[in-house]
């Protein structure tokens, strides 16, 4: 493919070049070189501009989330990236560039929903929000939720306190401090920089999400009805986030994005979705990761462990995960961590083969689908 270096101010990056046109270089770490991502990121097509208002303010931080995710170490680093590799980090920059969702998907347990923290960690794009989808989703759930019940009790109990004679309208509770925007709402706030989301296993929802979700993805924007009526003598309300301790102000009664939010909405492929659907998306397949890139996950979870201890227990993982099925990456930590702690040596000590029986019950097939 042809590469240009990632220059910096003054001086060339070492290590392998990358394509000119890349944002995410695929390695999950930042560039020391790279400029902010605000001189880098081109400006979108003229059709997925869109007109929010940003208040300045950054994205917070969750760096304990980042590292339970993605482990304190680093990720591809210097190497040179595997033909795989680069069709996932082409998808993701197209996806960058062009505003659209990423539909991820790949067998369970590759790291589907990780992808969307490795952008953010070498973007610098802040705090991941994740929308988890159950077959009880509504497009609701992920933009906001209000309970005015909530607000009803709590009128009623200051009128009551401040005793007879006081009516219910001359008791003010702001009708902010009873909504909250919900993953998706809090990705689509107006702000400079892209926000990241995941929507993770979106194929368990219900059949009518995928439309639901339409008019949001195109056009970046939703209405809360319950503030909308209220434009007039409240034109803009503070309202708490999915960030936790964040409130946001909402203008006439309209969330509406400045940048299209770094999307990833993953996928086991459990069923498909509507052609409409999938045109707003930009597709992506994740495949089971290599024995060398299994060596960097668990390096980057486990730094200073032995590392030909672990390279002969990744070897028979990626033996025992050949074939139908195959397993996930959190199963080879599960069994990493176990060597770590000395459960291994402990567990051989009193019984030559209780160490295989460990990994039977941690190594699992995740699917039934009989005989390879």
């Amino acid at each position: 493919m042809t590469s240009a270096p990632d220059p910096g101010p003054g001086r060339p990056e070492s290590g392998p070049a990358f394509p000119s046109w890349w944002i995410y270089r695929g390695t999950g770490t930042p560039s020391p070189y790279a400029p902010p991502l605000g001189e880098r990121l081109p400006p979108p097509p003229p059709w997925r501009r869109f007109p929010g208002v940003p208040d300045g303010s950054d994205p917070p931080v969750d760096e304990a989330e980042m590292e339970r995710v993605l482990g304190p170490g680093h990720g591809a680093g210097a190497r040179r990236l595997t033909d795989a590799e680069t069709a996932v980090a082409d998808a993701v920059n197209a996806a960058l560039l062009l505003r659209r969702p990423l539909l991820v998907t790949g067998r369970p347990g590759v790291g589907k929903s990780s992808l969307a923290y490795r952008v953010s960690r070498e973007l610098g794009l802040g705090r991941v929000l994740r929308w988890s989808v159950t077959s009880r989703t509504t497009l609701a759930d992920g933009l906001y939720s209000y309970d005015p019940l909530a607000r009803i009790h709590d009128i009623s109990a200051d009128t009551a306190a401040l005793g007879p004679g006081t009516a219910e309208r001359e008791v003010r509770r702001p009708i902010g401090d009873y909504l909250r925007l919900g993953p998706l709402g809090t990705a689509l706030l107006p702000a400079e920089l892209p926000r990241v989301l995941v929507i993770d296993e979106f194929d368990k929802g219900d059949a009518d999400l995928a439309d639901d979700l339409l008019d949001v993805l195109e056009n970046g924007r939703f209405r809360i009805p319950e503030l909308a009526r209220l434009r007039s003598s409240q034109p803009e309300v503070a309202v708490p986030t999915d960030d936790p301790g964040r409130t946001a102000t909402v203008r006439g009664g309209e969330v509406v994005c400045r940048e299209f939010p770094f999307i990833a909405i993953t996928s086991n492929s459990e069923r498909p979705f509507p052609a409409a659907f999938r045109r707003r998306c930009l597709p992506v397949e994740l495949p089971p990761p290599t024995q060398e890139q299994l060596a960097e996950i668990v390096a980057a979870h486990f730094a200073g462990n032995e590392a030909a201890a672990d390279r002969e227990l990744i070897r028979a993982f990626v033996e025992r995960s050949a074939g139908k099925g195959g397993l996930s990456i959190d199963q080879l930590l599960n069994s990493v961590h176990l060597v770590s702690s000395d459960v291994r040596a402990r567990a051989t000590s009193w019984d030559p083969n209780a160490w295989q029986h460990v990994l039977d019950v941690i190594w699992q097939r995740l699917t039934e689908t009989g005989p390879d």
